[in-house]
């Protein structure tokens, strides 16, 4: 799967991914994120997931627009095996493309154009 993100330069843009877990036991995950421009990306609750049994957990994840190129990144989602169940390693994409530049402000100032 892709996520995509898209915003103004020099903000910051969260989304959530949701992992479903259909089995009876809990399910432990390590989050880590891969790439080019990983260093863009972070996962501000952390980089442990816990999913617990028939339920839904999430994922947050951010990125922060300082460049204008494109940013690629991939996440990487790591079954802890310390509760003794293995389950499968996930992946996702993640891309990032700035659609606006805003100003960060605006500074007025007077002053001749001309003066004979």
């Amino acid at each position: 799967n892709t996520i995509e993100f898209t915003g103004v330069l020099h903000t910051t843009v969260g989304k959530q991914v949701c992992l479903k877990n259909p089995s009876s036991n809990s399910l432990m995950y390590n989050a880590i994120l891969l790439g080019r421009d990983a260093s863009g990306f972070s996962l501000p609750k952390g980089h442990t997931v816990t999913i617990p049994a028939t339920k839904q957990g999430f994922v947050n994840v951010e990125f922060t627009f300082c460049f204008l190129h494109p940013a690629e990144a991939v996440l990487i989602l790591v079954s802890n095996k310390a509760d003794g169940l293995d389950s499968a390693t996930l992946t996702f994409s993640l891309k990032a493309e700035v659609k606006h530049i805003g100003p960060i402000g605006i500074i007025r100032c007077k002053s001749p154009c001309y003066e004979l």
